[in-house]
C-alpha cells in the first residue's frame, strides 16, 4: 500500500487573516508537482520504524489509537522530492503521505476531519491534506475557504542558503503583521477576487504584494534583482517561501528552451542553480 501527498513552493500568500491587535496567520499554499511517497509493504516481520523521522511516526500512532487498530506484520519505505526546512511542506506532506498510506492499508475512506485532528496534535501545518488550493489558518487549523483548481502557473525558482525555523520567528512575524495589517488585508482580497474570478494574472499580482511585504520581517537577498527583471522574462509575478529559502518567478504558460536557458544563465550569475515545476493546478 502506498500513500503520496503534494509538497508546495511556499505560498501566494502569507500574512493576517485581517487587520487587528491578534493575527491568525493565514497562508494560501502554493502546491507544487512535488511529492512525498510513503509505502507500506505486509510481510512476515514486526513493522520496522518509519523512514521519516518522530512527526509521522507519531502521526502513525496516534491514527491507530484513533480508530482503535494494530499495524499488521510488514515494512514501510518512504521516498520524497520535497527538501527539508526551505518552505517545500516537506514534514507535513510526510504526515499526510503515512496518513493516507494507513488510511489504504486499513482499507478506510480518507477522512479530512481526522488528517486535521492528527496535524493539530503535532505541527502548524500547510494545506497539503487538500488537492485545491485553500485560504487556511495554519496555527489553528481551519479551512477558512476553498479556492478551487482553476489557477495554475509554470515557475522558475531558486532556493537561498540556510534554513528558517517557523516556530523561532512566529512572534516577529506577529508584529510585523499588526504594524502592516491594513496592506495585508488589501493583498489578501485582490488575492481572493483574482481566485473568485479565475484571473491568474490578478493571483499573481497579489503574490509579488505579499512577497514584497515579506521582505520587510525575513527578507530574501535576490528578491530586489528578480523584482527588477520580472518584465524582461515575462513573468506575471514573483513568489517565496514566507518563512523558508524558495523565490521564483509564476508564468502564465509552459516554458520554452530558450526561455529556460535565459532564466538559468541569469539564476547562475546572481550564484544559484534554478528549477522549474509546474504549481498550482489549472
Amino acid at each position: 500500500m502506498s500513500g503520496v501527498c503534494h509538497g508546495t513552493l511556499g505560498e501566494l500568500y502569507q500574512g493576517p487573516l485581517r487587520a487587528g491587535a491578534e493575527p491568525d496567520i493565514a497562508v494560501v499554499s502554493f502546491p507544487v508537482d512535488r511529492h512525498s511517497w510513503v509505502h507500506f509493504t505486509p510481510g512476515a516481520d514486526a513493522p520496522n520504524r518509519l523512514p521519516l523521522g518522530e512527526k509521522s511516526a507519531t502521526a502513525t500512532r496516534l491514527f491507530l489509537e484513533h480508530f482503535g487498530l494494530t499495524l499488521p506484520p510488514g515494512r514501510w519505505s518512504a521516498h520524497s522530492d520535497l527538501r527539508v526546512g526551505v518552505g517545500m511542506a516537506s514534514s507535513t506532506a510526510d504526515i499526510v503521505a503515512t496518513l493516507r498510506c494507513l488510511f489504504r492499508l486499513f482499507a478506510l475512506p480518507y477522512n479530512t476531519d481526522v488528517v486535521l485532528g492528527i496535524l493539530a496534535a503535532i505541527e502548524r501545518a500547510d494545506s497539503v491534506f487538500l488537492n485545491e488550493f485553500a485560504l487556511y489558518l495554519s496555527g489553528r487549523h481551519r479551512v477558512i475557504r476553498r479556492l478551487g483548481t482553476d489557477i495554475g502557473f509554470h515557475t522558475a525558482y531558486i532556493t537561498e542558503p540556510g534554513t528558517v525555523d517557523t516556530a523561532a520567528v512566529t512572534g516577529l512575524l506577529l508584529k510585523h503583521y499588526r504594524r502592516h495589517g491594513e496592506e495585508y488585508e488589501r493583498c489578501l482580497t485582490d488575492l481572493l477576487k483574482g481566485f473568485a474570478s479565475g484571473d491568474p494574472a490578478a493571483v499573481a499580482r497579489a503574490a509579488t504584494a505579499s512577497a514584497t511585504l515579506s521582505q520587510n520581517v525575513l527578507p530574501k537577498a535576490t528578491f530586489d534583482s528578480m523584482l527588477a527583471h520580472r518584465e524582461r522574462f515575462g513573468a506575471e509575478g514573483v513568489f517565496v517561501a514566507h518563512t523558508g529559502c524558495l523565490i521564483g518567478y509564476l508564468f502564465p504558460t509552459r516554458l520554452d528552451a530558450d526561455l529556460k536557458s535565459d532564466l538559468s544563465a541569469y539564476f547562475h550569475s546572481l550564484g544559484h542553480q534554478c528549477s522549474f515545476a509546474q504549481g498550482g493546478y489549472g
